[in-house]
């Protein structure tokens, strides 16, 4: 059975384990998506606290977005750090990437650092609820560290960069 959703599909199916267990699953097949994190200095970020329909509450977390069907990450990236910080940049380096919920989804996150910050303007989604924060390293530690920071592509994000 598959469901189409806006952007995501949900997909239940019995597979075949490589121990030869059958199973059912219950898997997301999502078309992967991007974090960046946008240096304003070697010791100063742009966070965002951005509302979060599921969770009924603003978290903290790092610019990141959805790849398009078709897209190529950097190019994802550099849109999405438009589109939420109003910046572009000049350098963008890629950190890695994670899985971020192996169990049943099959998004991949790829993480890039974006350097030599150039202003724009910001052009959110309409359904995007986003305050725009420069946080300084100590600040990032110290929000981390009170539970502040919950976000795990955040802090992976974090973590790839020697901030955490």
């Amino acid at each position: 059975m598959r469901i189409k959703g806006k952007k995501f599909d949900f997909i239940k199916e019995m597979r075949r384990l490589p121990n030869g267990l059958r199973v059912q699953l219950e898997i997301i097949e999502h078309p992967g998506a991007v974090l960046i994190i946008p240096f304003i200095s070697a010791k100063e970020v742009i966070f965002l606290r951005q509302y979060r329909p599921a969770f009924k509450r603003y978290i903290y977390e790092l610019p990141a977005g959805t790849l398009e069907k078709k897209e190529q990450p950097r190019i994802c990236a550099k849109r999405e750090l438009t589109e939420e910080t109003g910046y572009t940049c000049v350098k963008l380096t890629k950190l890695g990437k994670i899985f971020p919920v192996p169990g049943y989804s099959t998004e991949v996150i790829y993480i890039y650092k974006a350097d030599e910050l150039i202003l724009k303007s910001a052009t959110m989604d309409e359904d995007e609820i986003i305050k725009k924060k420069i946080l300084h390293r100590d600040e990032v530690r110290r929000l981390f560290k009170t539970g502040k920071i919950l976000d795990a592509k955040t802090i992976c994000a974090l973590a790839l960069c020697g901030w955490i």
